[in-house]
């Protein structure tokens, strides 16, 4: 019986690093950056000539390199080409135990999680490795799969996140900009938001995390921190990085601030206070000049969560009033 929702780990994924599966060298220097994931990738990263050895060189490095604790993820080909299914059994059957979650990118309908799902289940029975550990990352490139999303999205509790896959949306929308990340010149507002909002509501309604996709101006770092800061505000989990000086910008700008962080610590602490007997068992009180509630506590859990993720330490802590 595979893993059911609430049973699948909650990985920080702040920043997504693409790496190309056939670059031995890329791999290499990718162990030692500060991603929170590396993503050995199959698909767009490598040439059609290169992608049967590139199954093998993503083996060894998943299984001789040293990740520390990232999450490692390789990104296989789409279910309409003609390698997908070798992909998965090479890689899985040969890295499975060093390998965290598959990425299926293009996936237009949940039958396609299904089958990946399912092949999956095949592969850890026969190799004997636990079944439903493996996670499955699915990547919303075009119309019809953002008009699925939400049964793509409760498609297998193998299911960790949502990932927004930009440049090949825009080409399936006719999209009229050459420039992926940036918005299209004539449109006064954001033309992502719907899409973003879209990939967001449905990860969110099955507890997954919701991931944006690639800044392909790798040295503009301050358009980047535009981009990112703007999925970060909606509540993004996390963005995909294509180069080294992507990385920092994209753990500081989906991380809380300092303050911020220690405010909701403080919140959760008061809370817990004021709830309690000794507190007085109040469902709201002050907390300085502002009144929390359970929905302060919510929302102070979100923060919490992502300052934890990140590995903050909190610089302050609450202190009971005296009676």
């Amino acid at each position: 019986m595979t893993r059911p929702f609430a049973d699948r780990p909650s990985r920080p994924r702040r920043s997504c690093l693409a790496v190309p599966g056939s670059n031995p060298r890329f791999l290499e220097k990718a162990q030692g950056l500060a991603a929170d994931q590396v993503f050995l990738d199959l698909e767009d990263a490598c040439a059609p000539l290169a992608k049967p050895e590139a199954r093998h060189t993503v083996v060894k490095f998943l299984n001789e390199g040293d990740w520390g604790n990232k999450t490692r993820v390789v990104r296989v080909n789409d279910w309409t080409t003609e390698w997908t299914y070798r992909d998965v059994v090479t890689v899985v059957e040969g890295a499975g135990p060093n390998l965290d979650c598959v990425m299926l990118p293009k996936v237009q309908d949940a039958q396609q999680i299904v089958a990946l799902d399912l092949l999956l289940t095949q592969i850890e029975k026969t190799m004997g490795f636990e079944v439903g550990r493996i996670g499955i990352e699915a990547q919303i490139e075009n119309a019809r799969g953002l008009v699925n999303v939400d049964a793509i999205a409760g498609a297998s509790p193998r299911l960790e996140t949502i990932v927004f896959g930009p440049a090949d949306f825009m080409a399936s929308i006719n999209m009229r900009t050459l420039v992926v990340g940036e918005q299209p010149p004539g449109y006064p507002a954001d033309a992502y938001h719907y899409i973003l909002m879209r990939i967001l509501m449905a990860a969110r309604t099955h507890d997954l995390q919701a991931i944006d996709g690639p800044y392909l101006q790798i040295r503009n770092v301050d358009g980047f921190r535009e981009v990112a800061g703007r999925a970060a505000a909606l509540g993004y989990d996390g963005k995909w990085v294509l180069h080294p000086g992507q990385v920092e910008a994209a753990n500081e700008v989906f991380s809380p601030s300092q303050e911020d962080y220690d405010h909701a610590e403080l919140i959760l602490d008061a809370y817990a206070y004021y709830t309690s007997e000794a507190g007085g068992r109040k469902g709201s009180a002050m907390l300085g000049d502002e009144m929390i509630d359970e929905a302060s506590r919510k929302m102070a859990l979100v923060v919490s969560g992502k300052g934890r993720a990140a590995g903050m330490t909190r610089t302050g802590s609450f202190t009971p009033p005296e009676a």
